[in-house]
């Protein structure tokens, strides 16, 4: 049964959750742990519509079926092989009703979806400015880390256009060298930053990850969550 969902080249890996598992392609990019920690800061509601940009093999809409009670989750990604791998992935784990997968670019996320159609918007963006120095801009490597197709901009605006006016909420893992900018970003689109929790890899190392929350049309008040530390 595995065979019939596997291309040469890829491999079923076991989430550890609801028996749940996914196809990827070590040639490619595979998910890494930034993934799994944005969908335990997600909070999705009973019967909330979620839209993760950028989705890769689909492992971010996969996991929060598994963890929430949302109604709904869709993943939109520009690469046709790793939308194609999150399709399967869906088929695999069952799940097609409550997951789909849309090929399409972020930069046009707002023509492809309808306004106010979602309640949460996720993303784990290319952390990397720029292209200087990098050789191969399509590879798929390079594409997930690096802001070749898309810039924190684009997501930005294109989430302000379909969250809801009021109450819509937009989670995103990044850098916590890029801060300043993200928030200066979020605060330009009118997504207020309402929760900040800084990633660390030991106790006493800087943070390597920050995780944030915002709300469209959200009044003035962050709060700062207690650390994660990963080892």
């Amino acid at each position: 049964m595995t065979d019939a969902y596997l291309k040469p080249g890829e491999r079923l890996d076991d989430l550890q959750l609801s028996g749940y598992m996914i196809i990827q392609d070590p040639e490619r990019f595979c998910f890494g742990v930034d993934a799994v920690l944005l969908t335990d800061f997600v909070k999705v509601k009973t019967g909330e519509r979620v839209l993760d940009l950028g989705t890769g093999t689909g492992v971010i809409p996969i996991l929060l079926e598994a963890k929430t009670k949302g109604a709904h989750f869709t993943g939109l990604e520009i690469q046709e092989e790793s939308a194609d791998m999150a399709r399967r992935s869906v088929l695999y784990n069952g799940i097609s009703e409550k997951v789909d997968i849309v090929t399409g670019d972020i930069k046009e996320a707002a023509e492809i979806f309808k306004t106010a159609s979602f309640d949460v918007i996720t993303t784990n963006p290319p952390y990397m400015r720029g292209q200087h120095g990098l050789e191969n801009l399509s590879d798929a490597r390079t594409i997930a880390r690096h802001e070749v197709l898309c810039t924190l901009e684009d997501i930005l605006r294109e989430s302000a256009r379909i969250l809801p006016e009021s109450k819509g909420r937009f989670y995103m893992i990044h850098k916590p060298f890029r801060l300043v900018e993200i928030l200066n970003m979020m605060c330009r689109y009118k997504i207020e930053p309402k929760r900040i929790q800084f990633v660390h890899p030991y106790v006493d190392k800087e943070p390597t990850m920050v995780l944030i929350e915002g709300m469209k049309g959200g009044k003035s008040r962050v709060t700062i969550e207690p650390p994660v530390v990963m080892y």
